[in-house]
Protein backbone atom coordinates (compact mmCIF):
# COMPACT_ATOMS: atom_id res chain seq x y z
CA UNK A 1 0.00 0.00 0.00
CA UNK A 2 1.26 3.12 -0.68
CA UNK A 3 0.91 5.24 2.28
CA UNK A 4 1.48 8.73 2.45
CA UNK A 5 1.73 9.28 6.45
CA UNK A 6 3.96 9.62 9.10
CA UNK A 7 2.20 7.03 11.15
CA UNK A 8 -0.07 4.36 10.53
CA UNK A 9 -2.56 2.58 13.33
CA UNK A 10 -3.35 -0.74 12.29
CA UNK A 11 -6.50 -2.03 14.30
CA UNK A 12 -9.27 0.38 15.43
CA UNK A 13 -10.79 -0.67 18.95
CA UNK A 14 -9.88 1.76 21.83
CA UNK A 15 -6.37 1.15 21.92
CA UNK A 16 -5.61 1.70 18.60
CA UNK A 17 -8.50 5.03 17.72
CA UNK A 18 -6.68 6.64 21.34
CA UNK A 19 -2.94 5.58 19.66
CA UNK A 20 -4.40 7.64 16.14
CA UNK A 21 -5.82 10.46 18.30
CA UNK A 22 -2.50 10.86 20.18
CA UNK A 23 -0.13 11.25 17.49
CA UNK A 24 -2.47 13.66 15.20
CA UNK A 25 -2.36 15.59 18.37
CA UNK A 26 1.49 15.96 18.20
CA UNK A 27 0.99 16.94 14.46
CA UNK A 28 1.74 13.60 12.81
CA UNK A 29 -0.18 12.98 9.66
CA UNK A 30 -2.49 9.93 10.84
CA UNK A 31 -3.86 7.03 8.71
CA UNK A 32 -6.05 4.55 10.51
CA UNK A 33 -6.71 1.20 8.95
CA UNK A 34 -9.20 -1.22 10.44
CA UNK A 35 -10.41 -4.82 8.42
CA UNK A 36 -13.91 -4.67 9.41
CA UNK A 37 -16.64 -2.55 7.65
CA UNK A 38 -17.09 -0.11 10.92
CA UNK A 39 -14.67 1.23 13.26
CA UNK A 40 -14.54 0.35 16.68
CA UNK A 41 -13.31 -3.46 18.05
CA UNK A 42 -14.92 -4.57 21.14
CA UNK A 43 -16.64 -0.92 20.99
CA UNK A 44 -19.23 -1.57 18.19
CA UNK A 45 -23.04 -1.56 18.20
CA UNK A 46 -25.40 -2.88 16.08
CA UNK A 47 -29.05 -4.38 15.72
CA UNK A 48 -28.25 -7.69 16.81
CA UNK A 49 -31.77 -8.88 16.92
CA UNK A 50 -34.48 -6.52 15.82
CA UNK A 51 -35.21 -3.79 13.93
CA UNK A 52 -34.09 -0.26 15.91
CA UNK A 53 -32.97 -2.40 18.79
CA UNK A 54 -29.23 -0.92 19.74
CA UNK A 55 -27.05 -3.96 21.36
CA UNK A 56 -23.21 -3.50 21.48
CA UNK A 57 -21.10 -6.21 20.31
CA UNK A 58 -18.79 -6.47 23.35
CA UNK A 59 -18.25 -3.33 25.48
CA UNK A 60 -20.99 -1.67 27.69
CA UNK A 61 -20.56 -0.31 31.13
CA UNK A 62 -17.59 2.52 30.77
CA UNK A 63 -15.72 2.04 34.69
CA UNK A 64 -12.53 2.50 33.20
CA UNK A 65 -13.22 4.85 29.94
CA UNK A 66 -14.12 7.90 32.67
CA UNK A 67 -11.33 7.04 35.28
CA UNK A 68 -9.09 6.31 32.31
CA UNK A 69 -6.21 9.10 31.61
CA UNK A 70 -6.20 8.49 27.93
CA UNK A 71 -9.77 9.06 27.72
CA UNK A 72 -11.33 11.73 30.57
CA UNK A 73 -9.24 14.56 29.14
CA UNK A 74 -10.66 14.03 25.53
CA UNK A 75 -13.87 15.87 26.15
CA UNK A 76 -14.74 14.47 22.96
CA UNK A 77 -18.65 15.93 21.52
CA UNK A 78 -21.65 13.94 21.17
CA UNK A 79 -20.42 11.25 24.09
CA UNK A 80 -22.46 11.25 27.17
CA UNK A 81 -21.83 8.84 30.16
CA UNK A 82 -25.18 8.20 31.76
CA UNK A 83 -25.06 6.21 34.99
CA UNK A 84 -27.78 3.76 36.23
CA UNK A 85 -29.23 4.75 39.37
CA UNK A 86 -27.41 1.56 40.99
CA UNK A 87 -23.68 0.53 39.49
CA UNK A 88 -23.90 -3.10 40.22
CA UNK A 89 -26.61 -5.61 41.37
CA UNK A 90 -25.89 -8.74 42.94
CA UNK A 91 -29.36 -11.30 43.74
CA UNK A 92 -29.07 -13.89 45.86
CA UNK A 93 -31.45 -16.74 46.85
CA UNK A 94 -33.53 -16.49 49.76
CA UNK A 95 -32.65 -12.71 50.61
CA UNK A 96 -32.67 -9.52 49.33
CA UNK A 97 -29.84 -8.61 46.20
CA UNK A 98 -26.87 -7.16 47.56
CA UNK A 99 -26.40 -3.54 45.91
CA UNK A 100 -23.14 -1.64 45.00
CA UNK A 101 -24.02 1.94 44.88
CA UNK A 102 -22.28 5.17 43.89
CA UNK A 103 -21.84 5.80 47.71
CA UNK A 104 -19.60 4.19 49.53
CA UNK A 105 -21.13 4.70 52.92
CA UNK A 106 -25.17 3.84 51.39
CA UNK A 107 -23.18 0.28 49.90
CA UNK A 108 -22.21 -0.46 52.98
CA UNK A 109 -24.91 -0.21 55.40
CA UNK A 110 -26.68 -2.89 53.24
CA UNK A 111 -23.70 -5.12 53.85
CA UNK A 112 -24.66 -5.29 57.93
CA UNK A 113 -21.63 -6.89 59.83
CA UNK A 114 -19.53 -6.20 56.71
CA UNK A 115 -19.74 -2.29 56.23
CA UNK A 116 -16.50 -1.42 58.19
CA UNK A 117 -14.61 -4.19 55.91
CA UNK A 118 -16.36 -2.74 52.87
CA UNK A 119 -15.49 0.87 53.92
CA UNK A 120 -11.74 -0.64 55.12
CA UNK A 121 -11.04 -1.65 51.63
CA UNK A 122 -13.09 -1.28 48.50
CA UNK A 123 -13.56 2.38 50.28
CA UNK A 124 -10.27 3.03 51.43
CA UNK A 125 -9.24 2.11 47.63
CA UNK A 126 -12.33 4.70 46.18
CA UNK A 127 -11.19 7.24 48.88
CA UNK A 128 -7.48 7.20 47.39
CA UNK A 129 -9.10 8.72 44.02
CA UNK A 130 -7.43 9.17 41.17
CA UNK A 131 -4.03 9.04 41.70
CA UNK A 132 -4.00 5.48 42.87
CA UNK A 133 -6.05 4.78 38.84
CA UNK A 134 -3.57 6.60 37.64
CA UNK A 135 -0.77 4.87 39.44
CA UNK A 136 -2.07 1.38 38.32
CA UNK A 137 -3.23 2.47 34.61
CA UNK A 138 0.44 3.93 33.43
CA UNK A 139 3.10 1.40 34.36
CA UNK A 140 5.84 3.21 32.47
CA UNK A 141 7.53 5.36 35.40
CA UNK A 142 4.57 6.59 36.94
CA UNK A 143 6.71 5.86 40.28
CA UNK A 144 8.67 8.10 40.82
CA UNK A 145 6.67 11.21 40.78
CA UNK A 146 4.07 9.46 42.94
CA UNK A 147 3.51 11.65 46.39
CA UNK A 148 4.33 9.51 49.63
CA UNK A 149 0.74 9.28 50.05
CA UNK A 150 -0.77 7.66 47.12
CA UNK A 151 2.31 5.51 47.25
CA UNK A 152 0.91 4.20 50.89
CA UNK A 153 -2.50 4.11 49.55
CA UNK A 154 -0.82 1.92 46.61
CA UNK A 155 1.27 -0.30 48.74
CA UNK A 156 -1.86 -0.84 51.21
CA UNK A 157 -3.86 -1.27 47.89
CA UNK A 158 -1.11 -4.43 46.62
CA UNK A 159 -1.42 -6.25 49.94
CA UNK A 160 -4.41 -7.19 49.46
CA UNK A 161 -4.88 -7.21 45.64
CA UNK A 162 -1.83 -9.76 45.29
CA UNK A 163 -4.44 -12.22 46.99
CA UNK A 164 -6.53 -14.90 45.75
CA UNK A 165 -10.19 -13.18 45.77
CA UNK A 166 -11.45 -16.20 47.52
CA UNK A 167 -8.89 -15.97 50.09
CA UNK A 168 -9.13 -12.25 50.94
CA UNK A 169 -13.03 -12.23 50.52
CA UNK A 170 -12.88 -15.17 53.76
CA UNK A 171 -10.59 -13.67 55.33
CA UNK A 172 -11.92 -9.60 55.10
CA UNK A 173 -16.01 -10.18 54.94
CA UNK A 174 -18.14 -12.42 56.91
CA UNK A 175 -21.33 -12.14 55.26
CA UNK A 176 -22.73 -13.81 52.10
CA UNK A 177 -23.15 -10.74 51.00
CA UNK A 178 -20.09 -9.19 51.26
CA UNK A 179 -18.25 -12.61 49.68
CA UNK A 180 -20.47 -12.50 46.91
CA UNK A 181 -19.34 -8.99 46.01
CA UNK A 182 -16.12 -9.61 45.45
CA UNK A 183 -16.80 -13.13 43.71
CA UNK A 184 -18.82 -11.36 41.31
CA UNK A 185 -16.29 -8.50 40.59
CA UNK A 186 -13.28 -10.84 40.96
CA UNK A 187 -14.31 -12.82 38.30
CA UNK A 188 -14.44 -10.09 35.67
CA UNK A 189 -11.04 -11.53 35.30
CA UNK A 190 -12.04 -14.52 34.06
CA UNK A 191 -9.93 -16.39 36.40
CA UNK A 192 -10.01 -19.22 39.00
CA UNK A 193 -10.79 -17.49 42.00
CA UNK A 194 -8.06 -19.61 43.80
CA UNK A 195 -5.64 -17.77 41.74
CA UNK A 196 -3.59 -14.69 42.75
CA UNK A 197 -4.49 -10.99 41.95
CA UNK A 198 -7.78 -12.03 40.94
CA UNK A 199 -8.76 -9.96 44.52
CA UNK A 200 -6.91 -6.54 42.89
CA UNK A 201 -9.53 -7.26 40.05
CA UNK A 202 -12.46 -7.25 42.06
CA UNK A 203 -11.05 -4.16 44.23
CA UNK A 204 -10.50 -2.04 40.95
CA UNK A 205 -13.71 -2.50 39.66
CA UNK A 206 -15.35 -1.97 42.86
CA UNK A 207 -13.69 0.96 43.76
CA UNK A 208 -14.56 2.55 40.25
CA UNK A 209 -17.97 2.46 41.37
CA UNK A 210 -17.81 4.54 44.16
CA UNK A 211 -15.26 6.58 42.28
CA UNK A 212 -16.24 6.85 38.68
CA UNK A 213 -19.42 4.68 38.52
CA UNK A 214 -20.06 2.21 35.87
CA UNK A 215 -21.92 4.04 32.96
CA UNK A 216 -23.10 3.35 29.50
CA UNK A 217 -22.48 5.95 26.55
CA UNK A 218 -25.93 7.03 25.74
CA UNK A 219 -27.26 5.95 22.18
CA UNK A 220 -24.22 2.46 22.51
CA UNK A 221 -20.76 2.04 22.50
CA UNK A 222 -19.90 2.89 18.92
CA UNK A 223 -21.04 6.67 19.66
CA UNK A 224 -17.67 6.42 21.46
CA UNK A 225 -15.66 4.66 18.85
CA UNK A 226 -17.42 7.28 15.93
CA UNK A 227 -16.16 10.29 18.17
CA UNK A 228 -12.79 9.07 17.85
CA UNK A 229 -12.90 8.70 14.35
CA UNK A 230 -14.71 12.17 13.79
CA UNK A 231 -11.86 13.66 16.33
CA UNK A 232 -9.31 12.10 14.26
CA UNK A 233 -10.52 13.74 11.05
CA UNK A 234 -10.68 16.31 12.34
CA UNK A 235 -6.61 17.02 13.10
CA UNK A 236 -6.56 15.88 9.47
CA UNK A 237 -6.07 12.09 9.53
CA UNK A 238 -7.38 9.42 7.18
CA UNK A 239 -9.40 6.58 8.37
CA UNK A 240 -10.24 3.91 6.22
CA UNK A 241 -12.48 0.62 6.48
CA UNK A 242 -12.56 -3.09 5.01
CA UNK A 243 -8.79 -2.99 4.77
CA UNK A 244 -7.05 -5.92 6.16
CA UNK A 245 -3.39 -5.35 6.83
CA UNK A 246 -1.45 -9.13 6.54
CA UNK A 247 1.95 -8.17 6.52
CA UNK A 248 3.91 -5.27 7.75
CA UNK A 249 5.53 -5.44 4.47
CA UNK A 250 2.50 -3.63 2.84
CA UNK A 251 2.98 -0.46 4.48
CA UNK A 252 5.62 2.13 4.56
CA UNK A 253 5.81 4.69 7.20
CA UNK A 254 8.29 6.22 9.90
CA UNK A 255 5.59 4.58 12.60
CA UNK A 256 3.67 2.13 12.71
CA UNK A 257 1.13 1.00 15.70
CA UNK A 258 -0.69 -2.39 15.85
CA UNK A 259 -3.56 -3.11 17.54
CA UNK A 260 -3.45 -6.58 16.88
CA UNK A 261 -3.11 -9.80 19.27
CA UNK A 262 0.35 -11.25 19.59
CA UNK A 263 -0.67 -14.15 17.59
CA UNK A 264 -1.61 -11.48 14.49
CA UNK A 265 1.50 -10.12 15.06
CA UNK A 266 3.76 -12.71 14.75
CA UNK A 267 1.76 -14.03 11.70
CA UNK A 268 2.16 -10.10 10.19
CA UNK A 269 6.22 -9.75 10.69
CA UNK A 270 9.54 -10.99 9.98
CA UNK A 271 10.79 -10.91 14.11
CA UNK A 272 14.05 -12.02 15.37
CA UNK A 273 14.01 -15.21 16.70
CA UNK A 274 14.43 -14.52 20.26
CA UNK A 275 11.49 -11.84 20.20
CA UNK A 276 9.50 -14.71 18.03
CA UNK A 277 10.01 -17.03 20.72
CA UNK A 278 8.62 -14.71 23.43
CA UNK A 279 5.92 -13.40 22.10
CA UNK A 280 4.89 -17.19 21.17
CA UNK A 281 5.06 -17.93 24.65
CA UNK A 282 1.76 -15.73 25.40
CA UNK A 283 -1.61 -17.80 26.53
CA UNK A 284 -4.82 -16.86 26.11
CA UNK A 285 -7.74 -16.94 28.52
CA UNK A 286 -10.90 -18.50 28.40
CA UNK A 287 -13.84 -17.31 25.87
CA UNK A 288 -17.04 -16.20 26.41
CA UNK A 289 -20.15 -17.52 25.88
CA UNK A 290 -22.66 -13.99 24.72
CA UNK A 291 -26.32 -13.34 24.01
CA UNK A 292 -28.60 -10.49 23.44
CA UNK A 293 -32.27 -10.27 24.14
CA UNK A 294 -34.95 -8.10 22.60
CA UNK A 295 -37.57 -8.00 25.43
CA UNK A 296 -41.36 -6.73 26.15
CA UNK A 297 -40.30 -4.93 28.90
CA UNK A 298 -37.53 -5.06 31.44
CA UNK A 299 -36.22 -8.53 33.12
CA UNK A 300 -38.80 -9.65 36.19
CA UNK A 301 -36.26 -9.74 39.29
CA UNK A 302 -37.30 -11.33 41.93
CA UNK A 303 -36.11 -8.41 44.39
CA UNK A 304 -37.44 -5.35 42.04
CA UNK A 305 -34.22 -3.22 43.37
CA UNK A 306 -32.09 -5.38 40.72
CA UNK A 307 -34.15 -3.71 38.06
CA UNK A 308 -32.22 -0.53 39.05
CA UNK A 309 -28.57 -1.61 38.14
CA UNK A 310 -26.99 -1.14 34.70
CA UNK A 311 -25.09 -4.78 35.95
CA UNK A 312 -25.89 -7.36 37.40
CA UNK A 313 -23.81 -10.61 38.30
CA UNK A 314 -25.38 -13.64 38.51
CA UNK A 315 -23.76 -16.89 40.52
CA UNK A 316 -24.88 -16.66 43.45
CA UNK A 317 -22.53 -17.61 46.61
CA UNK A 318 -19.04 -17.11 46.92
CA UNK A 319 -18.62 -20.97 46.77
CA UNK A 320 -20.77 -21.17 43.56
CA UNK A 321 -19.15 -18.54 41.92
CA UNK A 322 -15.72 -19.71 42.66
CA UNK A 323 -16.35 -23.14 41.51
CA UNK A 324 -17.64 -21.90 37.97
CA UNK A 325 -14.65 -20.06 37.22
CA UNK A 326 -12.32 -23.33 38.39
CA UNK A 327 -14.32 -25.67 36.30
CA UNK A 328 -13.84 -23.09 33.26
CA UNK A 329 -10.33 -23.07 33.89
CA UNK A 330 -9.50 -26.44 33.86
CA UNK A 331 -11.37 -26.57 30.42
CA UNK A 332 -14.85 -27.78 31.26
CA UNK A 333 -18.45 -26.04 31.42
CA UNK A 334 -19.86 -25.22 34.08
CA UNK A 335 -23.86 -26.56 34.69
CA UNK A 336 -24.02 -23.19 36.98
CA UNK A 337 -21.68 -20.57 35.48
CA UNK A 338 -21.19 -17.61 36.67
CA UNK A 339 -22.96 -14.68 34.53
CA UNK A 340 -22.44 -11.31 33.75
CA UNK A 341 -25.64 -9.63 32.50
CA UNK A 342 -25.90 -5.72 31.46
CA UNK A 343 -29.45 -4.29 31.08
CA UNK A 344 -29.05 -0.70 29.38
CA UNK A 345 -32.17 0.62 29.57
CA UNK A 346 -31.33 1.07 33.21
CA UNK A 347 -29.60 3.74 32.24
CA UNK A 348 -30.13 4.87 28.19
CA UNK A 349 -33.63 4.29 26.89
CA UNK A 350 -32.58 5.98 23.73
CA UNK A 351 -31.53 1.63 21.88
CA UNK A 352 -34.97 1.31 21.03
CA UNK A 353 -36.80 -0.50 23.37
CA UNK A 354 -35.61 -3.49 26.32
CA UNK A 355 -32.45 -4.73 24.76
CA UNK A 356 -29.86 -7.27 27.64
CA UNK A 357 -27.09 -8.83 27.37
CA UNK A 358 -24.97 -11.50 29.22
CA UNK A 359 -22.30 -13.67 29.10
CA UNK A 360 -20.83 -16.77 30.53
CA UNK A 361 -16.64 -18.30 30.65
CA UNK A 362 -16.20 -21.00 28.77
CA UNK A 363 -12.98 -22.78 27.47
CA UNK A 364 -11.50 -20.88 24.89
CA UNK A 365 -12.97 -21.89 21.50
CA UNK A 366 -15.84 -23.63 22.92
CA UNK A 367 -18.35 -24.63 20.36
CA UNK A 368 -21.13 -26.25 23.21
CA UNK A 369 -24.40 -23.74 23.11
CA UNK A 370 -24.49 -22.35 26.87
CA UNK A 371 -28.03 -20.87 26.12
CA UNK A 372 -29.73 -23.10 28.19
CA UNK A 373 -27.46 -22.77 31.47
CA UNK A 374 -27.51 -18.72 30.71
CA UNK A 375 -31.33 -18.51 30.52
CA UNK A 376 -31.39 -20.97 33.55
CA UNK A 377 -29.39 -18.63 35.81
CA UNK A 378 -31.08 -15.33 34.63
CA UNK A 379 -34.37 -17.14 35.72
CA UNK A 380 -33.72 -18.48 38.74
CA UNK A 381 -33.51 -14.60 40.15
CA UNK A 382 -35.59 -13.78 37.75
CA UNK A 383 -38.73 -16.03 36.94
CA UNK A 384 -40.54 -15.48 34.07
CA UNK A 385 -37.64 -14.11 31.92
CA UNK A 386 -37.93 -16.46 28.70
CA UNK A 387 -41.92 -14.99 28.52
CA UNK A 388 -40.25 -11.65 28.01
CA UNK A 389 -38.25 -12.74 25.21
CA UNK A 390 -38.53 -11.29 21.50
CA UNK A 391 -35.56 -12.31 19.78
CA UNK A 392 -32.09 -13.81 20.75
CA UNK A 393 -29.16 -13.70 19.46
CA UNK A 394 -25.81 -16.27 20.19
CA UNK A 395 -22.13 -15.24 20.04
CA UNK A 396 -19.74 -18.28 21.11
CA UNK A 397 -16.36 -17.99 21.01
CA UNK A 398 -15.84 -18.85 16.72
CA UNK A 399 -17.91 -16.37 16.86
CA UNK A 400 -16.66 -13.60 18.60
CA UNK A 401 -13.08 -14.41 16.93
CA UNK A 402 -14.54 -13.62 13.78
CA UNK A 403 -15.88 -11.07 14.50
CA UNK A 404 -12.95 -9.37 16.44
CA UNK A 405 -9.44 -11.09 15.73
CA UNK A 406 -8.26 -9.82 18.79
CA UNK A 407 -10.48 -12.14 20.96
CA UNK A 408 -8.34 -15.54 20.01
CA UNK A 409 -10.85 -18.92 20.99
CA UNK A 410 -13.20 -16.19 22.39
CA UNK A 411 -10.95 -14.10 24.70
CA UNK A 412 -12.25 -10.64 26.07
CA UNK A 413 -9.46 -10.38 28.20
CA UNK A 414 -6.78 -10.25 25.36
CA UNK A 415 -4.63 -13.09 26.79
CA UNK A 416 -4.50 -14.86 30.30
CA UNK A 417 -4.92 -12.34 33.04
CA UNK A 418 -2.61 -14.23 35.46
CA UNK A 419 0.25 -13.19 37.99
CA UNK A 420 2.89 -13.68 35.78
CA UNK A 421 0.67 -12.01 32.75
CA UNK A 422 0.71 -8.97 34.61
CA UNK A 423 4.37 -8.89 34.54
CA UNK A 424 4.82 -9.74 31.06
CA UNK A 425 2.32 -8.68 28.66
CA UNK A 426 3.03 -9.97 26.37
CA UNK A 427 6.75 -9.81 27.06
CA UNK A 428 8.81 -8.73 29.96
CA UNK A 429 10.08 -5.22 29.66
CA UNK A 430 10.29 -1.84 30.42
CA UNK A 431 7.95 -0.70 27.29
CA UNK A 432 6.63 -3.73 26.30
CA UNK A 433 4.58 -1.36 23.99
CA UNK A 434 7.88 -1.14 21.68
CA UNK A 435 9.05 -4.22 19.90
CA UNK A 436 12.31 -5.26 18.02
CA UNK A 437 11.27 -3.39 14.58
CA UNK A 438 12.12 0.28 14.49
CA UNK A 439 9.12 2.53 14.67
CA UNK A 440 6.90 -0.54 14.97
CA UNK A 441 5.03 -0.61 18.53
CA UNK A 442 1.98 -2.79 20.15
CA UNK A 443 -1.25 -1.59 21.70
CA UNK A 444 -3.81 -4.09 22.14
CA UNK A 445 -5.06 -4.90 25.39
CA UNK A 446 -2.23 -8.10 25.00
CA UNK A 447 0.12 -5.15 26.73
CA UNK A 448 -0.33 -3.23 29.66
CA UNK A 449 -2.47 -2.33 31.60
CA UNK A 450 -4.21 -4.94 29.96
CA UNK A 451 -8.26 -5.62 28.99
CA UNK A 452 -10.89 -2.83 29.47
CA UNK A 453 -11.73 0.31 27.67
CA UNK A 454 -9.56 2.38 28.63
CA UNK A 455 -6.97 3.40 25.84
CA UNK A 456 -4.37 3.01 28.13
CA UNK A 457 -1.93 0.58 25.54
CA UNK A 458 -2.37 3.26 22.89
CA UNK A 459 -1.68 5.84 24.81
CA UNK A 460 1.78 4.05 26.11
CA UNK A 461 2.37 3.14 22.42
CA UNK A 462 1.94 6.61 20.94
CA UNK A 463 3.78 8.13 23.71
CA UNK A 464 6.98 6.06 22.79
CA UNK A 465 6.45 6.95 18.92
CA UNK A 466 6.40 10.35 19.91
CA UNK A 467 9.70 9.76 22.02
CA UNK A 468 11.37 7.65 18.86
CA UNK A 469 10.63 10.27 16.33
CA UNK A 470 10.58 13.77 18.22
CA UNK A 471 10.30 16.50 15.30
CA UNK A 472 8.16 18.90 15.62
CA UNK A 473 4.73 19.27 13.70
Amino acid sequence: MDVDADAVVVGSGPNGLVAAVALARAGRRVLLLEAADRFGGGLRSGELTLPGRVHDLCATVMAMAVASPALRALDLPGVEFVHPPVPVAHPLDGRPAALVHRDAHRTAQGLGRDAGAWLATVGAAARAGLPLVDLFLKPLGPWRATGARTFAQAARFGLAAALPATTFARRVFKTVEGRALVAGMAAHSVRDLRAPITAGYGLMLASLAHLAGWPLVRGGSQVLADALVAELRSLGGEAVTGHRVRRLSELSAPTVVLDVSPRQFLAMADLPAGYRRRLARFRYGPGVFKMDWALDGPVPWRDPAVAQAGTVHLGGTLEEIALSEAETTAGRHSPRPYVLAVQPYAADPTRGGHTFWAYCHVPAGSDVDMTDAIETQIERYAPGFRDRVLARHTMGPAAMEAANPNLVGGDITGGLTSLIQFLRRPVWSPAPWRTPLPGVFLCSASTPPGPSVHGMGGWQAARLALRSDPRKP
